[in-house]
C-alpha cells in the first residue's frame, strides 16, 4: 500500500467522524462540545494516551530505522555476521524494565481517572432513573420531592437531524450534580451520550450507577444505545438538554403538575 493510499484512508476515516461535533483534530476525534466536568478528565486521559503511544512509536520506529541503516549487510562484506547481542544482559534488563514501567504509569493514570469518573457520593440533588427497553428510553427525574417522566418510542430515522432531535429528551440543570440509576427490563442496552465522553451498560438484574456534574452551559446533546440490542437498536435515540436552574425548576413543576 502506497503512502498516498494510507493518507487517503486516514482522511476518509477522519471526515466520516465529523458529524455531531466529532472529528476535531484538537480533541483527537472526541466530541468538541462537552456537557460534563468528567468529560474533561476523559479528554485529558485520551490525549495522554495518544501522546504516550506516539512517543513509544517514535522510539520503536527510530530503533528499526537505526538497525536498518547501520546494521544492514553491505555488498562484498563477506559471510561474516555482525556482532551478536543475544545474551547481552544489560539490554535484556532494559527491554524488560522499561515496558514494566510504562505499563505501571498507564495503569496509574487510568485507575486514578476511572476512580474519579465512577465515584458516586449519593448526595446529588438530581437523580435520574434510566430505563432502556426495546427500543427506546424512559427517564424519571427526581428533584426536591417532585418527579418528571420522559418516555419515547423508536425514532423515525428519516426525520432525525442535528437541528431537530427525535426521541425522549432528558432535561438537566446546568452546573448540578446528577446521579444516574440504570435499569433494563429485557436485554442489555448501553446508555451513551458522546458529549459526556462516558457510557455504561443498562443490564437486566444489574443496578449500575454513575454520577456527573453538568457544565454551566446551555446545549442539547445527542444520545443513543451503544449495545446491539435487537432489530430496532439504531432507533434508540434520545437527547439531553442542559438549561439554567430557573428553567429546570419550571420544567419540573410543570411536569409534576401534569403527572398529578
Amino acid at each position: 500500500m502506497t503512502l498516498t493510499a494510507v493518507m487517503g484512508a486516514v482522511l476518509a476515516v477522519s471526515l466520516t467522524a465529523c458529524s455531531d461535533g466529532v472529528g476535531s483534530w484538537g480533541t483527537l476525534g472526541m466530541p468538541v462540545k462537552k456537557g460534563s466536568e468528567q468529560a474533561g478528565v476523559m479528554q485529558s486521559l485520551w490525549n495522554g494516551a495518544w501522546i504516550a503511544a506516539l512517543a513509544t512509536g517514535v522510539v520503536v520506529w527510530g530503533l528499526i530505522l537505526w538497525a536498518c541503516l547501520f546494521h544492514r549487510k553491505r555488498r562484498n562484506s563477506g559471510p561474516e555476521l555482525p556482532p551478536q547481542v543475544r545474551y547481552n544482559l544489560p539490554i535484556e534488563i532494559l527491554y524488560t524494565v522499561v515496558p514494566v514501567i510504562m505499563v505501571a504509569v498507564f495503569f496509574y493514570f487510568t485507575a486514578r481517572d476511572e476512580t474519579e469518573i465512577t465515584k458516586v457520593t449519593g448526595t446529588a440533588p438530581v437523580k435520574v432513573k434510566v430505563e432502556g427497553f426495546q427500543w427506546s428510553w424512559r427517564f424519571t427525574t427526581a428533584y426536591q420531592g417532585k418527579t418528571a417522566v420522559a418516555a419515547g418510542v423508536p425514532v423515525d430515522l428519516a426525520k432525525q437531524s442535528l437541528q431537530t432531535p427525535q426521541g425522549p429528551q432528558l432535561v438537566l440543570p446546568q452546573g448540578s450534580e446528577v446521579e444516574f440509576d440504570l435499569e433494563s427490563p429485557d436485554v442489555i442496552h448501553s446508555f451513551w451520550v458522546p458529549g459526556f465522553l462516558f457510557k455504561q451498560d443498562v443490564m437486566p438484574g444489574v443496578h449500575n450507577r454513575f454520577q456527573l456534574k453538568t457544565l454551566n452551559e446551555s446545549g442539547v446533546f445527542f444520545g443513543r444505545c451503544a449495545e446491539l440490542c435487537g432489530q430496532d437498536h439504531s432507533r434508540m435515540l434520545f437527547s439531553v438538554k442542559l438549561v439554567p436552574q430557573a428553567e429546570f425548576d419550571q420544567y419540573i413543576a410543570a411536569q409534576a403538575g401534569s403527572a398529578q
